[in-house]
């Protein structure tokens, strides 16, 4: 071993060294004492010690760093020979959009059948509820793909609009007696609107400013919904809201029951498969209006605001009604799936629209990369899906959840899906190009 590479291997363990203690000091208090009630006291509150979880914890962000000093966290130099043959290049990536997505949709259309040939009808209720949220993270991940990935505003109060999609829908079903068909439309053009009023006051910032007004704007629909207590139920939420029916046929026992008309026995899991087709009607409209848009004159605006809003400038383009339209969309979309999550649950209240939603749904457009439509499937499969099936172990989830972030942000810090298509190119046969070439977009 060299002089140079000693003194690397020493400063590594040393860096190393000093988080292992860093996260000794923050575990042995998160992870090292648990609360718990002791059955030898009288029910009084005891503290049960677990220093075997503390020293994996420790283990892990030691190694861990440890290999990324040595093996990651490096001086670039140039790579030649043998090396940069090996080295995926952009284009080799470029049909995985084309291929990935057929498979996906096939999969998704015949998932329920699946499901009830290996489980059972009781047995797959609870992986069709799975695929039903984690297809709702989709619809919204595409949504705010529009905001973020393409037009390159960052929004971090994107969880508003999917609270207003929700709330219109249920208010205009308590009030008027309206059906979830008629307040669908009503609910995306509501969230829309409100996207407008959030996006015409803040178009002169960018950035972190932007970011800031955006994480407002979502606090303040919540604690609005939260104290106006006369209209939305405040805490206590909004109960009884109706269910979808199908061409009017409800989802009951009964002659005039979907099981009767059809000749079916009654099950339950009739009414869960139906919504898991809605939501993945939904988010292939979302997906279908959002790739479609993109190739027009709008969805290019969006991407030269994303590049460089100085030269979008000087080019005609009025960025006032480009950024107008971007906001308006990806709140519409939200709205929509605000309204299925409504009528899905029965029950709403503003505990379900924390800023903790907009973090996950900003996560997911971001690991999945930005501006990419098949990154955003795969992210949302792995934290929603993934996550859902781990939830027994809830004390490491948000430890776990920041792993995988930091290790997708180290390794892939263009996203899981780091090449991007043109919308528009002068031979008419777009390639990939690498992500690196594209901005992140903040607004």
């Amino acid at each position: 071993m060299s002089a140079q590479s000693e003194s690397r291997f020493v400063s590594a363990v040393k860096d190393s060294a000093a988080g292992g203690l860093i996260a000794l000091a923050l575990f042995s208090l998160m992870l090292g004492m648990k609360a718990e009630v002791a059955s030898g006291m009288g029910g009084q509150l005891g503290i049960e010690y677990r220093w075997g979880a503390v020293a994996i914890a420790v283990g892990v962000v030691f190694f861990g760093r440890l290999i990324l000093n040595l093996f990651v966290w490096k001086a670039e130099t140039p790579v030649t020979g043998i090396a940069a043959g090996l080295m995926p290049k952009a284009s080799s990536f470029s049909g995985l959009g084309k291929f990935a997505m057929p498979v996906f949709l096939v999969l998704a259309v015949v998932l329920p059948f699946l499901l009830m040939s290996y489980y059972g009808a009781s047995g797959s209720r609870r992986y069709l509820d799975l695929a039903i949220l984690v297809t709702t993270y989709v619809m919204l991940g595409w949504g705010l793909n529009i905001v973020v990935g393409l037009a390159g505003l960052l929004d971090l109060g994107y969880v508003a609009f999917y609270a207003v999609g929700a709330y219109s829908y249920a208010l205009l079903a308590h009030y008027f007696g309206l059906s979830f068909w008629i307040c669908l439309p009503l609910a995306g053009i509501l969230a829309a609107l409100w996207g407008i009023m959030l996006g015409f006051p803040v178009l002169r910032l960018r950035g972190d400013y932007l970011a800031i007004v955006t994480l407002a704007f979502g606090e303040i629909i919540r604690v609005v919904l939260l104290n106006w207590y006369d209209f939305t139920g405040g805490p206590d939420g909004i109960s009884g809201i109706p269910r979808p029916s199908f061409f009017g046929l409800e989802f009951e026992r009964g002659e005039d029951g979907f099981a009767a008309f059809f000749g079916l026995d009654y099950s339950s899991v009739h009414r869960i498969i139906f919504l898991y087709y809605l939501i993945l009607a939904l988010a292939l409209v979302t997906n279908f209006v959002t790739m479609r848009l993109r190739k027009l004159p709008v969805g290019r605006a969006w991407e030269a605001l994303r590049e460089d809003e100085i030269a979008c400038r000087s080019l005609g383009i009025n960025t006032t009604n480009t950024k107008l339209t971007a906001f308006a969309l990806g709140a519409m979309f939200g709205g929509f799936a605000g309204s299925f999550f409504a009528t899905r649950q029965g029950f709403i209240s503003p505990e379900s629209f924390t800023f903790m939603e907009s973090a996950v749904i900003l996560a997911i457009v971001v690991l999945g990369g930005l501006g990419s439509q098949i990154g955003v499937v795969i992210a949302a499969v792995v934290m929603i899906g993934g996550f859902e099936l781990i939830r027994e172990f809830a004390e490491y989830r948000m430890l776990v959840f920041g792993l995988l972030m930091v290790g997708i942000m180290v390794w892939k810090p263009r996203g899981l899906i780091s090449t991007r298509t043109p919308s528009i190119s002068l031979s008419g046969k777009a390639k990939g190009i690498s992500a690196d070439l594209v901005q992140e977009g903040h607004g």
